[in-house]
């Protein structure tokens, strides 16, 4: 008798090809809905960076919402900021919820905040 070796097969089905490719896809979607929110958010630091260097609420407040019209921040505005005192300097900051909706009623709930350096 011959006695005939089996060759054992490595790698990935064609089905768990498909699930990874769906997984990949699905994060892929995401993440690029999550990325302009994230740019916002930047932007909305540096607005706030650039605010404090006002001397009153209503500079401070007007500075910001000069600084988001240019940099098209539509998600906070000036009213949106909490401007307080530190001992000698200011201090700007803000907290804002995004929502993404993902499929029927899921949703992805992105929580930002910050605060002046």
């Amino acid at each position: 008798m011959k006695s005939q070796l089996k060759s054992r097969q490595r790698g990935i089905s064609f089905i768990g090809l498909i699930f990874v490719g769906g997984v990949l896809a699905v994060t892929g979607v995401v993440a690029a809905q999550v990325f302009p929110t994230v740019l916002e958010y930047q932007a909305v630091l540096k607005a706030v960076n650039k605010a404090k260097e006002g001397s009153t609420v209503a500079e401070v407040r007007s500075t910001f919402d000069k600084a988001a019209a240019i940099d098209d921040i539509k998600s906070i505005t000036g009213k949106d900021i909490e401007v307080t005192k530190d001992g000698d300097r200011i201090v700007v900051s803000f907290a804002y919820n995004r929502e993404i909706h993902l499929t029927g009623p899921a949703y992805l709930l992105l929580k930002y905040s910050g605060r002046s350096k």
